[in-house]
């Protein structure tokens, strides 16, 4: 299908650059179950984005090459009141042109999704979120845990290659 990841990873950035379980879980648990444990291929902003590259083209052409998206839910998120480029190309991806399915985590209990922008409510209303509970901080590595279980449910068939 000319892709070459198998999800484009949408996360809140911090602003302080302090670190936080947001990054710790974009950059160290998801590769370490998906990429490692399960055999996906991610698309991650800031790690396989590369310094230099015009970041509006290169967010696009690696989500055209992407197979999901992959947004967390945050109250960073709900609260930005300006949307990061790479979560307006997407949702627009997603619902407009209807090519690329999403899979929304839900990294804290959001409440009320009423703060939420329009697009993603709908489609937390299609499909639901993957919501992150506490005890999955317990064992975060355990790739059979009912979290990792219902990600890989999202996330596209692996292809065997012999």
């Amino acid at each position: 299908d000319g892709k070459i990841y198998d999800a484009y990873v949408i996360y809140p950035k911090n602003p302080n650059n302090e670190a936080n379980f947001v990054e710790y879980f974009v950059y160290q648990l998801m590769p370490d179950i998906l990429e490692n444990k399960c055999g996906y291929k991610l698309c991650i902003y800031g790690r396989d984005v590369y310094p230099g590259e015009d970041t509006a083209s290169a967010i696009e052409k690696r989500m055209q090459k992407s197979r999901r998206l992959i947004i967390l839910l945050t109250p960073q998120l709900i609260n930005c009141k300006e949307y990061a480029y790479d979560q307006h190309i997407a949702l627009y991806n997603a619902l407009i042109q209807n090519d690329i399915k999403v899979i929304l985590l839900e990294m804290e209990p959001i409440g009320t999704y009423e703060k939420l922008q329009e697009s993603l409510r709908f489609i937390i209303k299609q499909q639901g979120t993957v919501k992150w509970k506490e005890q999955h901080t317990v064992h975060p590595q355990s790739s059979n845990s009912k979290f990792w279980k219902q990600v890989r449910y999202h996330m596209p068939l692996r292809l065997r290659s012999s």
